[in-house]
């Protein structure tokens, strides 16, 4: 035995405590316990709900850029026009919200306040100027369009949804400033009456579905506002029986009705949108046909880039194509809901709630009704679906949420660090370099 194999390994220094249990090589934990704790810090990080918001919202547009390209080529066939006339459109529209979003992600929470009043006094006036005749413009048997020459047109009523929850969200907030929201009357008044204006409207053009998203706007901004359940009850109801009206008096909305969960085309194929949805879900399998590679876009579903663009992704991407739009879209609900909640801003979060409730609602009926749970209502997917009217308010509302999720402080903090530094020199601070520093020589010398 030599004196090298015989001296003794030196002591392990102890680890001092508060440190928590030794990480292996790598970093990663060692047991789950450990890794769920890893995994709630880096969630519970100040950027996360930004994150989402960017990330989420950035990949459902991107997504739904491809697929409105692969569903709309034979619909645009079938018009005579080019194949990548829908999909050029999209890009233009997603263009210009991008910077909508852009700019709202850089305005202040003042400034949105500002916007809130002028943007309601503009809807009302397209959504009234939709009902003359001449100016409005019908599709598919709602009157809620106005004609921009050309191949564009507009839906005022997709800005009404934003106008409500800038409009809203402000007059809360003020109300709440002042203490009158414990009033029921100040609750109400002039909530409750605006937003019947807008539904009035909407309704005179009969479409039914976006007034169903109006109506769970306002129904957000009342729960988040605290309405008693009472009251929150009494105008649920009232909503209820105004709904059931309005569709036993329309047989086109009967009919609709009538084609939940239906495996058949019915009589005179009034169910023929409902049931071929379901084929184009049922074909894909579980990682789809191929991009591409859809049987339904070819004349049998009717809408397949606009309203049923979901059936048409579960075709062509399967399940998992499927599945990843959802995490997507609860991803981004998510992080809107956390925001409402870990601000102290009154306006910032019925703002916040408002615009989650909008996107999250309209998501699930438009899902609901391609997977046969809900009647068609004809709304389109948020971000994802054809139509620049419905696309540039949604990504305004999303620079919303990543206003306010990079305007908390703990936000700004780690934001403020994080950002570089270009040619700028820092006071007392001195750029590390690789280089030995070397005197400087007078001018002189070689």
């Amino acid at each position: 035995m030599t004196a090298r194999s015989a001296k003794a390994a030196p002591p392990r220094p102890a680890r001092r405590p508060g440190l928590g249990p030794r990480l292996p090589r790598g970093g990663a934990p060692r047991n789950p316990r450990g890794l769920y704790t890893q995994v709630r810090r880096a969630w519970d990080r100040p950027l996360t709900a930004y994150y989402l918001v960017v990330g989420g919202s950035l990949l459902i547009t991107v997504l739904g850029l491809v697929m409105v390209y692969s569903a709309s080529q034979i619909k645009a066939l079938q018009l005579g026009l080019a194949p990548t006339y829908f999909f050029r459109k999209q890009l233009f529209a997603a263009v210009l919200g991008g910077i909508l979003m852009l700019v709202a992600a850089r305005m202040t929470v003042r400034l949105h306040r500002t916007l809130a009043y002028p943007l309601l006094a503009v809807s009302v006036f397209l959504m009234t100027l939709v009902q003359i005749p001449g100016i409005g413009v019908a599709v598919n048997g709602n009157q809620n369009w106005i004609n921009l020459g050309g191949p564009f047109q507009m839906q005022p009523s997709e800005f009404g949804k934003l106008a409500l929850v800038l409009w809203g969200a402000d007059l809360l907030a003020r109300k709440q400033d002042k203490k009158l929201l414990a009033q029921w009357k100040h609750l109400l008044v002039p909530l409750i009456p605006m937003a019947f204006l807008l539904l009035g409207l909407i309704m005179l053009g009969g479409d039914m579905g976006t007034a169903i998203i109006l109506t769970a706007i306002l129904f957000g901004l009342l729960w988040l506002a605290g309405a008693p359940t009472r009251l929150f009850v009494g105008v649920l109801g009232a909503a209820v029986v105004i709904g059931a009206l309005l569709i036993k008096t329309s047989a086109n909305r009967m009919a609709r009705l009538a084609c939940i969960g239906a495996t058949d085309p019915g009589p005179q194929d009034q169910c023929w949108q409902a049931v071929h949805g379901i084929y184009a879900l049922a074909s894909g399998g579980f990682f789809g046909s191929g991009l591409g590679a859809s049987m339904e876009k070819w004349g049998e579903l009717p809408e397949p880039h606009t309203d049923f663009i979901f059936a048409i992704t579960g075709e062509e991407l399967g399940l998992a194509g499927t599945l990843s739009v959802l995490a997507l879209f609860a991803a981004l609900g998510y992080a809107g809901i956390r925001v409402a909640g870990r601000t102290e801003d009154p306006f910032v979060r019925y703002a916040a709630g408002g615009v989650t409730t909008w996107i999250t609602a309209q998501a699930v009926i438009n899902i609901g009704a391609v997977l046969g749970l809900l009647p068609i209502a004809g709304v389109p997917l948020p971000l994802f679906s054809f139509g620049g009217s419905a696309l540039l308010p949604t990504m305004f509302a999303i620079g919303l949420l990543i206003a306010f999720a990079r305007d908390e402080p703990a936000a700004r903090a780690a934001l403020a660090m994080r950002q570089p530094v270009f040619g700028r020199k820092l006071a007392g601070v001195r750029r590390k370099t690789m280089r030995r520093r070397v005197k400087k020589r007078p001018s002189g010398e070689r």
